[in-house]
């Protein structure tokens, strides 16, 4: 595979051109998906927000974790389960409901910037966010490739299998072996628009098929 060197500022400054290229609806929603807290997903979605804002793109900021499912249901098998850490803790009908299809033609444009307080374990109650025409949704987060999420672009954060266990918290290994069956099951970077290479957070490598 053939990686370009990019500096992390480039990195935004390019990703940044590319959505605002995208014209095609009038709200669009952007993921940025990736390993949680072993990528920077959050962190390069919050250097795109201020660009995109300054082009005349009002951005909105939804992280995945604000649609956990509640604890009853994430730790049915225990606190520990890559499986269920893969298939159960994430709420896609409530992020396909809240966040995306109001982004639709025939959609509100108003979006819930989270559902769920995974530390409190209870509703946040959060107003919705009326997103404005050219506007653009940010979502982060993990396992959002594979479900039929409706994005516009989505830019995934990739490890190589060393780096990655590296970067994991030892407390934290349990769930490797859910990354490990994300990638052999939905193969991500086969099915995101633009893979990012981040074993070194600060010296990220864009990847460019083969011509």
């Amino acid at each position: 595979m053939r990686y370009r060197p990019i500096s992390p500022t480039a990195l935004a400054d390019e990703l940044t051109a590319r959505i605002d290229s995208l014209t095609q609806r009038r709200r669009i929603a952007v993921a940025v998906d990736g390993a949680d807290g072993a990528t920077g997903t959050a962190e390069l979605a919050d250097a795109l927000a201020g660009p995109l804002r300054l082009l005349g793109r009002p951005a909105v900021r939804v992280p995945a974790r604000g649609f956990l499912r509640p604890a009853s249901l994430r730790f049915e098998h225990g606190k520990r389960n890559p499986d269920a850490r893969y298939t159960d803790w994430l709420d896609l009908g409530g992020l396909r409901r809240e966040v995306l299809d109001p982004l639709a033609e025939d959609g509100t444009g108003e979006v819930l910037p989270a559902l769920w307080d995974p530390e409190r374990d209870r509703a946040t109650r959060l107003p919705r966010v009326p997103v404005p025409e050219r506007g653009v949704v940010l979502v982060d987060g993990e396992f959002l490739l594979g479900a039929g999420l409706a994005f516009d672009l989505v830019v995934h954060l990739w490890l190589s299998p060393a780096a990655l266990r590296r970067r994991v918290p030892e407390d934290a290994a349990w769930v490797l072996p859910a990354y490990e069956r994300y990638e052999e099951e939905v193969d991500p970077s086969a099915l995101a628009d633009v893979v990012v290479r981040v074993d070194d957070p600060r010296h990220p490598a864009v990847y460019e098929p083969e011509a």
